[in-house]
């Protein structure tokens, strides 16, 4: 597949001109040249170079107050090859600033801006050239927001498709809604095996088939990250995406409009297929199901951990540093621990992992691990890493690990210590905030900050509710006596 070249121009919105032709603070007037609203602009650049071409990348508007033009100029070819040069450099528009060099925009250049389709703005005297270029970086700004804001929207509603109970079907919608065209999945023969959206004309299908047999050539290198290839058939914008399943489907894609965020919207329903196709037509999410299946109905963990390999575990607890994980997230976080076993709930990533792959920490994420245990003890490992989890955000550490060694729950036997337990703790046992803010503050070694953190509280709150616990238990909470016997019967309440 032939490389695409790098676009020209920067990857953020433009800015249709007709948006800074209606800022009346700098009021700007079109006097020549097409006023059409696919004109766009990407840049704003002042030059007064009689001949800018070697200073433009395509899409400037271009601010120029007439230094270089010479006494004579009116009666020559001068302004029709000012403005050839700057059309053939990609130049977008000309702005023309009136004093303190000229009174009026010269004729000539009025004529060959017309001549040659390029749009010339009058700038007037008390608008600023580093005004004009302020306007446009301000709307590209605005213009960058709306875009993240609808990429961001797309995400959400692509992930939320994907949890239906017909998730392929549901992803192909929910993206050609978004495109505002049409998708299709074909299988590894090139069917279609489902589409949706306005479906185009045969000249477009067919191209678009083309491509995604042309997207496929090229494997993806690695699990879920889809390759594309991107064409244009009667004015329809058209990619494909090999998806990283290794099992030959690619994704279609078909619309009559190509945004910036497109591409990234259409990557991200790339993705989710992959899972989607992947999980379903793998060997590996064959013997998931296998095992999911068994364990409803009765085995013991111990006998379907084969089936999904390895005999030791470790649980992982996740949460990302700056937002609420989406399904998305989960799964590259589980790719990146080496496991296919993901659980996301609520704000926490939960991923079981075989020992033989030894979770690391991940860049924007904090992580709580458990100790390695054989599958019967798959949910207390689970409360390993819970609390793992609290204290690496309450200490903003990448990751903390449950330390495993021998202590005093060797020395007492179980049922004993969970009397005692229900004993010490009876006048708190029943508030589970109160409980649960006690063991944190005590693995914290008392410290409020800390606790906060790990509970997402006031300190405040965290403080009140110890004063409580120690009227509750009439204990004395700074004696370490009392806090190691308090520590001990937390653990086995």
């Amino acid at each position: 597949m032939p490389e695409t070249p790098a676009p020209a121009v920067p990857p953020t919105p433009p800015v249709p001109l007709a948006a800074l032709l209606a800022r009346e603070d700098l009021a700007l007037r079109q006097i020549a040249g097409p006023s059409e609203p696919a004109v766009v602009i990407h840049w704003a650049h002042v030059s007064e170079m009689a001949d800018p071409y070697p200073y433009l990348l395509g899409g400037e508007l271009l601010l120029t107050a007439g230094v270089h033009i010479p006494e004579a100029a009116g009666s020559g070819r001068y302004f029709d090859d000012y403005v050839s040069r700057i059309v053939a450099a990609g130049g977008a528009a000309l702005g023309f600033g009136l004093a303190p060099v000229h009174d009026t925009v010269p004729p000539a250049l009025v004529a060959a801006c017309d001549a040659h389709g390029l749009p010339l703005l009058e700038v007037p005297p008390q608008t600023t050239f580093s005004g004009v270029a302020r306007a446009v970086w301000q709307l590209m700004a605005q213009a960058r927001l709306a875009e993240l804001r609808r990429v961001t929207e797309a995400q959400q509603s692509l992930a939320a498709a994907a949890s239906r109970p017909d998730p392929v079907p549901s992803v192909l919608r929910q993206l050609a809604q978004r495109l505002g065209g049409w998708a299709v999945l074909y299988g590894p023969d090139g069917t279609r095996i489902a589409a949706a959206g306005r479906g185009p004309e045969d000249e477009v299908r067919e191209a678009l088939a083309g491509l995604a047999g042309l997207a496929e050539v090229v494997r993806p290198i690695r699990a879920h990250a889809p390759t594309s290839a991107a064409d244009t058939a009667a004015g329809t914008h058209l990619a494909a995406y090999a998806l990283g399943t290794g099992q030959g489907f690619v994704l279609g894609v078909a619309a009559p409009h190509r945004e910036p965020g497109d591409h990234t919207i259409a990557s991200v329903a790339a993705v989710l297929l992959s899972l989607l196709t992947g999980e379903h037509q793998s060997g590996a999410g064959a013997a998931r199901s296998s095992a999911l299946v068994r364990l409803l109905l009765g085995a013991p963990p111990e006998d379907v951990a084969p089936l999904v390999g390895g005999e030791r575990w470790v649980v992982v607890h996740a949460r990302p540093d700056a937002q609420v994980p989406d399904a998305v997230a989960a799964s590259a976080l589980g790719a990146a621990l080496g496991s296919a076993l993901v659980d996301l709930a609520c704000d926490v990533v939960r991923v079981l992992v075989p020992t033989d792959r030894v979770p690391a920490p991940q860049p924007g994420w904090t992580l709580g691990v458990s100790a390695a245990v054989a599958p019967h003890e798959w949910p207390s490992a689970d409360t390993q890493a819970a609390r793992a989890l609290a204290r690496a955000r309450a200490t903003r550490t990448a990751l903390v690990r449950h330390g495993a060694r021998p202590g005093l729950d060797d020395l007492v036997p179980g049922e004993e210590a969970q009397a005692h337990a229900r004993a010490v703790l009876a006048p708190v046992a029943a508030n589970t905030a109160l409980t649960d803010t006690l063991r944190t503050w005590l693995s914290l070694h008392g410290s409020w900050d800390r606790t906060a953190v790990a509970l997402a509280v006031h300190r405040n709150t965290v403080r009140q509710r110890i004063a409580r616990c120690a009227t509750l238990l009439d204990a004395d909470l700074d004696d370490p006596d009392v806090r190691m016997e308090l520590w001990f019967a937390l653990k086995h309440l």
